[in-house]
């Protein structure tokens, strides 16, 4: 009776560490609009990466609006382009000029909109990176880029709430971190310069999904080895009392 209750305990324990195998391993991440751009310091320039993921099992993403607030507006920005989609800007008159390269600054982009074209829509299961390049970046710790996610049946996703402290909005604006330019090794680097530091974070995202998966599959591997572990005792425990 002991050896069948063990059994038993131990073939619970398996499923739930299936259970928890699979979902750690293979489920996908919170889907959040986000923006990445390793090594970005103030006063420097970056490639930021807006990573787009669709949340929905219905409907394709159509359109993505991002915006840049004026008060840390930048006196560059281009867009790279993505295959499939065409990328429009909107430039706006800026309160307080910026300095850039020793000439005024009076107007600068503040919104960038990317529109899919048909059979280029981000589908369910699937995310999409717009990449733009910047600078010089504001001396600020952090920029906040407020996002539209613009879905195939006509649905507005607000990716517009500000960072809080001690509250998890519903929906985060992506947020850029600034480290200070004397804190990454230097003065401000040149858009040549950051090509080596977007190459690094592209590393960096290949090495953060291969972990998620080696761990994924490791808890598999003992969830399993914990489930026949059950079964062989369960087999031992019905011969002895036969």
């Amino acid at each position: 009776m002991r050896a069948r209750r063990m059994a038993a305990g131990l073939g619970v324990a398996a499923l739930v560490g299936l259970a928890g195998a699979v979902g750690f391993g293979i489920g996908p991440a919170s889907a959040h609009v986000t923006v990445n751009a390793t090594g970005a310091t103030q006063g420097g320039y970056a490639k930021l990466a807006f990573r787009v993921p669709n949340e929905r099992d219905n409907a394709s993403t159509v359109k993505v609006e991002v915006n840049i607030p004026a008060e840390t507006a930048v006196a560059s920005v281009s867009v790279r382009p993505t295959p499939g989609w065409t990328a429009t800007t909107e430039k706006s008159k800026l309160a307080t000029p910026l300095k850039a390269h020793g000439e005024d600054i009076t107007e600068a982009v503040t919104k960038i909109t990317w529109t899919a074209a048909a059979g280029s829509e981000v589908k369910p299961g699937e995310f999409q990176e717009f990449e733009v390049s910047a600078g010089p970046l504001p001396e600020v710790d952090q920029m906040v880029f407020k996002a539209l996610q613009t879905y195939s049946n006509n649905e507005v996703v607000r990716w517009i709430d500000e960072p809080a402290a001690g509250a998890e909005a519903e929906h985060p604006a992506p947020v850029l971190k600034l480290a200070k330019a004397g804190a990454t090794g230097g003065a401000a680097a040149s858009p040549a310069a950051n090509a080596n530091v977007n190459l690094a974070a592209s590393a960096d995202d290949s090495g953060d999904s291969s972990t998620g998966t080696v761990t994924g599959v490791a808890g598999l591997v003992l969830a399993l080895a914990a489930l026949i572990f059950a079964v062989l005792a369960w087999r031992r425990s019905s011969t002895a009392k036969g």
